[in-house]
């Protein structure tokens, strides 16, 4: 199966959560960041937004952690450019591909940048971090 998992195998992942206390982990974390969130005046709902996003980042990893650790060094170091997809496009790949295929490459890059500058802009939000 391509880039999906199967079913046993995300069941086999949901059950080594379980065993190496991610849930308890996540309770843990999830008070101190609503404690945290009500110091710094900022309203229990978007807290919970927020920490229920990086939960499932998290849970998700992979390449998305990967291409999101890409994207949020480059708004870090350069803000929001307007060649982003040219910086984040692999050439070796996108050179291969034929037409169609490099319309859909673009298209696919397009979205996760677009979910990455999403997520960067919700933790800077709620972490108090300047943007540039």
């Amino acid at each position: 199966m391509s880039n999906q998992k199967s079913f046993r195998g995300i069941a086999r992942e949901a059950k080594a959560r379980l065993k190496s206390g991610f849930w308890e982990n996540a309770k843990d974390n999830f008070t101190d960041e609503i404690e945290r969130a009500r110091e710094n005046g900022m309203s229990e709902s978007r807290a919970c937004r927020y920490f229920a996003g990086k939960v499932t980042c998290s849970i998700r990893g992979g390449d998305d952690d990967l291409f999101y650790e890409k994207v949020r060094r480059m708004l870090m170091t350069d803000g929001e450019v307007s060649d982003a997809l040219a910086r984040l496009t692999d050439r070796a790949v996108y050179d291969t591909l034929s037409y169609e295929d490099k319309q859909r490459y673009t298209l696919n890059l397009s979205e996760r940048y677009l979910k990455a500058l999403e997520r960067f802009r919700r933790e800077c939000e709620f972490e108090g971090k300047p943007r540039r």
